[in-house]
């Protein structure tokens, strides 16, 4: 069965692939061969991802990388769109779908926009309900950082509270949009923002996860 992750990781590669290794995202400072290298460590070298989230360890995490990035830019291509291998957590279908699916997708749109003739894609109706459910799920924790309130307003209507306090800035768009906006990528989100002049600009202003 096709699942998200694995048509995200499988359009992901593609793109790779086509784009080579040169090419800019939106991750600041990494090229896409940058980019795949860290897609390739993440889930082949789960001792170097501590680094993510500890500081001093980063260093080492950055090592490890640059090891990876060294390699053949078709190797790591060929690495992204084979996925982690069979004996790792990642590999189990269901904690493949929860962990890798937003990161894939997430990443995609990273290579995607970073491109100048770039446009929002029209995702699935599973694509989308797989997006605003993990936005329900975790929307408190992505904006945790926000200096003001979160209401996240899907197309559709929907809304998820991300953060109840005032002032309240609401954020509409398609899920995908306001998934990439609660990671950071604001700047080429198409979002809309309402709400008290003073409330958006301090939204505005704070950095999210990247």
């Amino acid at each position: 069965m096709t699942t998200f992750a694995r048509a995200e990781r499988a359009a992901l590669s593609d793109l790779l692939k086509e784009l080579g290794p040169e090419q800019p995202t939106l991750c600041e400072g990494w090229t896409t061969a940058d980019l795949a290298a860290h897609l390739v460590a993440r889930e082949r070298r789960p001792d170097a991802s501590l680094g993510l989230i500890i500081r001093p360890l980063r260093s080492y995490t950055e090592r490890v990388r640059d090891s990876i990035r060294a390699r053949p830019y078709t190797e790591l291509v060929h690495l992204v769109a084979t996925g982690p291998p069979k004996l790792s957590l990642f590999a189990v279908p269901g904690v493949d779908e929860a962990v890798n699916g937003m990161e894939l997708f997430i990443h995609h749109e990273d290579v995607r926009r970073a491109q100048p003739t770039w446009e929002p894609r029209q995702l699935s109706p599973a694509a989308e309900a797989r997006i605003w459910q993990r936005l329900r799920q975790g929307g408190r924790l992505l904006f945790r950082r926000s200096p003001v309130g979160v209401r996240l307003r899907g197309s559709a209507g929907e809304v998820v509270v991300a953060k109840d306090t005032a002032p309240s800035v609401t954020i509409t768009g398609a899920p995908g949009e306001l998934l990439l906006y609660a990671f950071g990528r604001g700047a080429n989100a198409r979002v809309e923002l309402e709400g008290e002049e003073a409330a958006v600009q301090r939204l505005q202003s704070t950095r999210f996860r990247v």
